[in-house]
């Protein structure tokens, strides 16, 4: 648990991940439900990808970005809810140092990538309805390839100086984290110094990643509502629309907790609230993704039809 330093001062070599309940039969409960949730999502997120990768119908620039959403969302949720299944069951809730800072810094990552990925999304609506004619020349697959790969770059390089900063501070007193996994602000709130500095720098990059990206694709949305509503027919207006409710309805349930998280003052800290948020942006956004772009989505139906229908002959 501890690490003796030369200068005889204690420092944390593991924290212990408090998780949501101490309770052995709410813990039991709370293992099958999320344990649903996890297998749900990695199997609807999984199954957007082999549709997308089987049917030669889906191989257009929206469908590669969804592709890429859903390899996010199946990633981002098994950095932490796997170890937050462990947890539930077993004794032992410690994570090491090192686990820890890992864990950090790849589910910031990730969610920094996803972040990005919105802004990257939303241009993709943005041509499809405002140059509907020019769209596969605007979206070549070189550009296309381009954005998803600066989004990812982008992401796992900012998440470096988070990482960096919140795990080089000193932690020498408490060692449990009110939450079910390492998050930034919660481990951060250990630390035996004042971590004012850190957490300005923080809020510094959580503009960048956050209230950048967002007022990028509300400006996206401004010129496509302002396109919309110069097509003459309801129904094209309903079309239109129809095309960008999934993107809006994932990125709500996205940007707002994190916003929530990340860029509200210190002194409205709250462990046990926070908890419950964060699985609003780690947990749920991840299984609503397929269910919302599955459900709405036509070619997705068709394809996954197409597929059952070759699994059926093939038997």
């Amino acid at each position: 648990m501890w690490v003796i330093s030369g200068q005889n001062q204690s420092w944390v070599s593991e924290f212990i991940l408090i998780g949501f309940s101490r309770d052995p039969v709410t813990n039991n409960i709370l293992f099958f439900v999320f344990l649903l949730i996890y297998l749900s999502s990695v199997l609807g997120n999984g199954l957007i990808i082999m549709l997308v990768c089987l049917d030669t119908q889906l191989h257009t620039p929206m469908y590669f970005f969804l592709c890429t959403l859903s390899l996010l969302d199946m990633s981002y949720v098994t950095t932490t809810v796997p170890q937050m299944l462990v947890h539930l069951l077993a004794h032992s809730k410690t994570i090491s140092f090192a686990g820890c800072g890992l864990q950090m810094y790849v589910f910031a990552a990730l969610g920094i990538t996803e972040c990005t990925f919105f802004v990257v999304m939303a241009y993709d609506r943005y041509v499809a309805i405002c140059y509907p004619l020019r769209y596969t020349v605007i979206l070549s697959w070189g550009l296309c390839i381009r954005m998803a790969a600066g989004s990812w770059i982008c992401g796992f390089l900012s998440s470096l100086l988070h990482t960096f900063f919140t795990m080089s501070l000193p932690y020498c007193g408490p060692n449990k984290v009110n939450h079910y996994f390492c998050e930034g602000p919660s481990v951060r709130s250990l630390a035996c110094m004042d971590t004012h500095l850190i957490d300005m720098v923080d809020f510094v990059l959580s503009v960048f990643v956050v209230v950048i990206p967002i007022s990028l694709i509300v400006a996206s949305y401004i010129h496509i509502a302002m396109a919309i509503l110069k097509i003459k027919s309801t129904q094209g207006r309903c079309k239109a629309f129809s095309t960008c409710a999934s993107h809006l309805t994932v990125v709500t349930f996205f940007y707002a907790p994190a916003i929530y998280i990340y860029m509200r003052p210190n002194s409205s800290y709250s462990p046990e609230r926070d908890k419950q948020i964060s699985l609003f942006y780690n947990v749920f956004t991840a299984l609503l993704n397929p269910v919302v772009y599955s459900l709405r989505n036509k070619d997705i139906k068709r394809a996954f039809l197409k597929v059952m229908g070759h699994v059926r002959v093939d038997w």
